[in-house]
């Protein structure tokens, strides 16, 4: 399965042309239709629709929510008149119909303000709009939409699982280089650990070091060479690079997953630059979690 980024855009656009009854005015009308997405912990859905087309906000929503998973996705739609100023004529029946509720204002309403030309245009245009139907023009324009969003960030996806692979082999070889250094340090941590103990007792007593002293010096060289050695944390950070490498070849909705892993990963190379006992595995550690960082970044954009 592909990996996708939450965020994308595309947009279509629909020209059309309504035919109104009982009129002689043909309304050709451009339906246009975009959606923008951008990441987030979860499906967040906003909707910026003109009141005609309103009504069909839990069609657009069904087809959304069908096929996007995670992100705070923006709908917009417009509609844009091509009459080019072209006024509807209006038609009898609506001036009929203005005419007798004009009649019934005025006879509640003696001083009433009668209908002027611009008020009978105005309801007449009113009266044209609310009159279509956009549900299958804006269906077939949402499901363009939508597929040429999921294509968006599905290209997007593919960019950053590149870049997460490419960061996963930095990290394989960073830790490649870690890994013969351990036993070196501890061996060398431990041999200067004896070698300051025996100067101390040398100065104390001025003779050699008894067995008894000798012993306890050991136990304590060996116990801090625990407390220095990283084989451990290198052992997780190669298991959490071979997961995260799994998640990604693999794709599909991961992104929860690589955030934690990533979380994980950050607290292996943190601990293993403070238990360094040596400049080149501390250099090793920081040059691990500036990759870190970055693939924290890039992994909080993917679904």
């Amino acid at each position: 399965m592909p990996v996708y980024s939450m965020t994308g855009y595309a947009s279509a656009q629909h020209s059309t042309v309504h035919s109104e009854p009982e009129s002689r005015n043909a309304a050709p009308s451009q339906l246009g239709l975009e959606i923008r997405s951008v990441n987030s912990r979860f499906l967040d859905l906003s909707f910026r629709l003109p009141e005609e087309l309103r009504q069909y906000e839990p069609v657009l929503r069904e087809m959304v929510v069908a096929r996007i998973k995670r992100g705070k996705v923006e709908v917009r739609a417009a509609i844009e008149s091509n009459s080019q100023g072209l006024l509807p004529e209006p038609t009898p029946r609506l001036l009929q119909r203005l005419n007798a509720v004009q009649d019934s204002v005025k006879a509640w309403l003696p001083d009433a303000r009668p209908l002027s030309v611009a008020d009978v245009i105005r309801l007449s245009v009113s009266e044209t709009g609310t009159s279509r139907d956009w549900r299958e023009d804006l269906v077939a324009l949402a499901g363009q939409t939508v597929g040429d969003l999921l294509s968006a960030r599905e290209r997007e996806g593919a960019r950053l699982a590149s870049m997460l692979l490419a960061h996963i082999d930095q990290l394989r070889a960073l830790t490649e280089q870690a890994g013969p250094l351990v036993p070196q340090l501890v061996a060398q941590q431990r041999q200067r650990f004896m070698d300051r103990w025996k100067e101390a007792m040398d100065l104390t007593e001025g003779s050699a070091l008894p067995e008894a002293a000798q012993d306890r010096a050991l136990t304590e060289a060996t116990a801090f060479a625990i407390r220095i050695d990283v084989a451990e944390e290198i052992t997780r950070i190669k298991s959490h690079l071979d997961e995260l490498g799994r998640l990604i070849n693999k794709g599909g909705e991961i992104g929860k997953r690589l955030d934690f892993l990533i979380q994980e990963l950050h607290r292996e190379a943190n601990t293993m630059g403070s238990k360094s006992a040596a400049l080149e595995l501390t250099h090793i550690s920081v040059d691990m979690k500036v990759l870190i960082e970055q693939m924290r970044e890039q992994v909080q954009n993917i679904e």
